[in-house]
């Protein structure tokens, strides 16, 4: 059991370093007065280490996160002067295009944030311009996907463009407007975004729902929870998404972590919804609501699209987190139904068995570069916990003479594997 729970731990620590790294590049375009500028906010120190961020949710996957490290902790000065000497390169992987035309941008100007913490990108400004071709209609901007992801924002005109790059072109876009994505396909556009924000790139707030599911067996207690958890975040995902609460993430991230330290030693002292719990987890969905809004922010929303955006990435992190939770009840379904006399011993431990070993085979039969690329971290990551609650509930099967087998093998020690991560993340958001 110690050995699980502390796989669990290694696991999750790793998982949440995967979530928080890298961030997409963020590019204003305008096109106005016989000019084309193009500002881009992007990870500098990864470039400059030549790292490929195609498909990279984290720079210590790749053999030049040490290289990148060293950058990070450069002077501003420093960082600057290399750039310029890149300039060349990095400008010629950008193809711009006007009517079909090539333009050559110029630098103008470069800025870098002094050094911060070194395992976390800081966001350099690269602005960029070139003349504009007389009576030139539209412009076309091309992104290398070796540099991440771009998020590409048309300003000064109505209904400009915004779009998200992976790679590859962004089509032709209307110099005087109008290329903006209307709100059904807005909305549609930002379901996606949600839903990675929870899987898999949200281990903190799986926990927190995890948390909330291994309260009880029973289906009330959990609706009370994720209502009060779904309300909260999404009063305070519009207020931070408007700009009317901004918490800095050095206040918001330490009592997420506490939040889900909260809930899981709960868990372990009571199996029952205390009147007092939904109104903490209510106070505690304000906080990753903030969370929420910090990632959408990093995304931009279309101001004239912005509800629309805005509900879509609602939409998919609710639909995120009620798969996490579809998915914790398949597995333990089962379980439960033993625990109750209302399933055979036999089929229990032999359906867990099999689905041990089978989330342990897959680790290793579908871990590979095509894995990470999609993923941003190896298979053992994704499939080891899902083998260690397995085997949990082959023991609750197992020893089904204890009383409540499943709240003895399953849900507690599940808390104490959450609550373990949950107090480290608080430890190193706090302290280190």
């Amino acid at each position: 059991m110690r050995i699980v729970l502390a796989a669990l731990v290694w696991l999750a620590s790793v998982s949440f370093a995967v979530a928080h790294e890298v961030r997409p590049a963020i590019g204003d375009l305008t096109a106005a007065d016989g000019q084309i500028s193009l500002k881009i906010e992007m990870n500098a120190e990864a470039i400059l280490a030549g790292v490929d961020l195609e498909g990279v949710a984290d720079t210590n996957e790749t053999e030049g996160s040490d290289d990148v490290d060293a950058l990070r902790a450069m002077p501003p000065e420093q960082i600057e002067e290399r750039l310029r000497e890149q300039i060349g390169a990095i400008v010629s992987a950008l193809a711009v295009q006007a009517d079909g035309v090539p333009v050559d941008l110029a630098l103008d100007q470069i800025t870098v944030p002094p050094v911060g913490d070194v395992s976390l990108p800081r966001d350099t400004s690269l602005e960029l311009s070139a003349p504009l071709p007389e009576g030139t209609e539209a412009i076309e901007v091309s992104w290398p996907a070796r540099y991440g992801t771009l998020i590409l924002r048309q300003q000064g005109v109505e209904d400009g463009y915004t779009g998200y790059l992976a790679g590859g072109s962004s089509g032709p876009i209307t110099v005087q407007g109008g290329d903006a994505t209307g709100a059904l396909a807005t909305f549609a556009g930002y379901v996606p975004v949600g839903f990675d924000h929870i899987l898999p790139k949200g281990l903190d707030h799986i926990l927190f729902v995890l948390g909330l599911f291994f309260l009880s067996t029973h289906l009330r207690p959990l609706i009370w929870q994720i209502s009060a958890f779904t309300l909260a975040h999404t009063v305070t995902l519009a207020l931070g998404a408007l700009g009317y609460v901004n918490i800095p993430g050095s206040i918001v991230e330490p009592i997420i972590a506490a939040s889900i330290v909260y809930v899981a030693v709960e868990n372990i002292v009571s199996d029952k919804l205390h009147r007092w719990r939904p109104l903490v987890i209510f106070v505690f969905g304000l906080l990753h609501g903030l969370g929420f809004a910090s990632v959408l922010g990093e995304f931009g929303l279309p101001q004239d699209q912005f509800v629309p955006a805005l509900i879509g990435f609602n939409v998919g992190v609710e639909v995120g987190q009620l798969t996490v939770i579809a998915l914790a009840f398949l597995l333990v379904v089962l379980a439960q139904r033993v625990d109750m006399g209302e399933a055979d011993i036999r089929t229990g431990q032999v359906i867990y068995g099999v689905l041990t070993l089978g989330f342990v085979a897959l680790s290793f039969v579908v871990n590979g570069p095509a894995f990470v690329e999609t993923m941003g971290a190896g298979a053992p990551i994704f499939f080891w916990p899902l083998a260690a609650l397995c085997l949990l509930c082959f023991l609750s099967v197992t020893f089904l003479d204890r009383l409540d087998a499943y709240r003895r093998f399953v849900a507690v020690p599940a808390s104490v594997g959450i609550a373990l991560v949950g107090g480290y993340w608080f430890v190193e958001r706090v302290f280190l």
